[in-house]
């Protein structure tokens, strides 16, 4: 029996995802959606993705102009290229989308989320905790005798990271706001 050829990127899916994920490798891309700022328009958006089996890696939004009425919408996902050019140009057609950037392919975007983590521990454990967050720069925000709430920035990939050296530590909980992007540059 020949082995399979399987090329990177590829991963397990959903059965009722038809198409063939073989053909091209997927990559994650950072979306940024301006819309108007009223009832609906998100649920339109998550509308789309659902009704056609894309998955939403990260969601944030947030009005960017009160006068105007315009909020920023960002998904990042993960998809082929054709994929990808699928959904912005089925993003566009949404009557109150204004604009649709694609800031993975504009330029390196400028990457950040915000996590709150839950730490319980005593002893060394606390100490080395209170260590790794000073690493990484997370601040304490809240602190008992039993536990502590750290408040951290950075990639995503950062997060994570602190995320598994606190797990033995004794991470009890995670809160995460989802990525926040701009452009690079001009």
């Amino acid at each position: 029996m020949a082995a399979l050829n399987i090329k990177q990127g590829s991963s397990s899916h959903s059965a009722y995802d038809l198409r063939d994920f073989h053909s091209e490798v997927e990559s994650s891309h950072t979306l940024a959606v301006i819309v108007d700022n009223e009832a609906g328009v998100l649920a339109r958006v998550i509308g789309l993705f659902s009704g056609r089996g894309y998955n939403i890696d990260s969601l944030t939004v947030a009005e960017i102009d009160h006068k105007g009425h315009r909020s920023r919408i960002t998904i990042v996902t993960r998809g082929t290229m054709a994929v990808i050019d699928q959904i912005k140009a089925q993003l566009g057609r949404i009557v109150p989308v204004h604009e649709v950037i694609d800031l993975t392919i504009e330029s390196q975007p400028v990457e950040r989320e915000l996590a709150l983590f839950k730490v319980a521990g005593t002893g060394d454990k606390r100490i080395e905790a209170l260590r790794l967050a000073e690493i990484f720069r997370a601040n304490v925000v809240d602190s008992t005798l039993e536990s502590f709430v750290f408040e951290m920035t950075g990639t995503s990939e950062k997060i994570d990271a602190f995320a598994e050296l606190m797990r033995p530590l004794g991470l009890i909980d995670v809160a995460r706001t989802g990525v926040a992007a701009l452009p690079r540059g001009l």
